[in-house]
C-alpha cells in the first residue's frame, strides 16, 4: 500500500485527486480559473464536498470558460441558485462571475492568468519538506501577498487561506509530506518542467 498524505483518507475520489492532480504544476488558464472558483466555493466546507460536485460545476459554469462566465446575467445567477449539483450560495456564485471578469483583465495585463499567478514564485514551484500534516501552514506570507493584490484588483473569496490552498492544488508549492509517495515524484516533475 502506498503511503499518502494523511488528508486524503480512504475515499477513492480523494485518493485519485491526491495521486493525479494535487501539487502538479498547472499552467492552463481555464484550469487555474476552475481551481480559483472551486477553492472559493469550498470556504466553510470540505474539499471532498467540492470534489464530489466538480463535474456539476463544470457543466453549470460552462467548463469555467472565463468569457462565458463573465457574461453571466441575473438569469444565470438564478439558474445556478436552483442547481442542486453545486453549492447554492449567492455570494459564492456572484464571486465566480466577478472573478471571471477580473481574470480577463489580468490576462490583458499579464498575457495570461498563468503568468500572473506563477510570477509570484518566479515560475518555479517552492519545494517544502513537511514531515507531517501538522506542520503545513493554513496560509503564508506569500499567500497573503497574493490575496491582497487579488482583492485590490476586484477578486472575491480570495483570502490568504483560500489562496494557499490554490497554490498547493496547482503546484506552486509542493506540500506533500516527505513520506508520501508523491513528494519525490512532484519534486522531479517540477525540476523537469523548469
Amino acid at each position: 500500500m502506498k503511503k499518502r498524505c494523511d488528508w486524503c483518507e480512504n475515499d477513492l475520489l480523494y485518493m485519485a485527486y491526491h495521486d493525479e492532480e494535487w501539487g502538479v504544476p498547472l499552467h492552463d488558464d481555464r484550469a487555474l480559473f476552475e481551481f480559483l472558483v472551486l477553492e472559493g466555493a469550498q470556504a466553510g466546507l470540505s474539499w471532498l464536498t467540492i470534489l464530489k460536485k466538480r463535474e456539476n460545476y463544470r457543466k453549470a459554469f460552462h467548463n469555467f470558460d472565463c468569457k462565458k462566465v463573465a457574461a453571466y446575467t441575473e438569469e444565470d445567477v438564478c439558474r445556478l441558485l436552483a442547481d442542486p449539483g453545486i453549492v447554492r450560495n449567492r455570494l459564492k456564485i456572484n464571486s465566480a462571475i466577478q472573478n471571471a471578469r477580473t481574470a480577463i483583465k489580468i490576462k490583458e495585463e499579464f498575457g495570461s492568468f498563468d503568468a500572473y499567478l506563477w510570477h509570484y514564485v518566479d515560475g518555479t514551484p517552492k519545494q517544502n519538506a513537511w514531515k507531517s500534516m501538522a506542520e503545513l501552514p493554513a496560509s503564508t506570507e506569500l499567500s497573503g501577498l497574493i490575496s491582497k493584490d487579488l482583492k485590490k484588483r476586484g477578486f472575491n473569496f480570495v483570502g490568504p487561506t483560500i489562496i494557499y490552498a490554490l497554490m498547493q492544488a496547482v503546484g506552486m508549492v509542493n506540500d506533500h509530506t516527505v513520506d508520501c509517495f508523491r513528494y519525490e515524484e512532484i519534486k522531479e516533475t517540477s525540476r523537469a518542467a523548469f
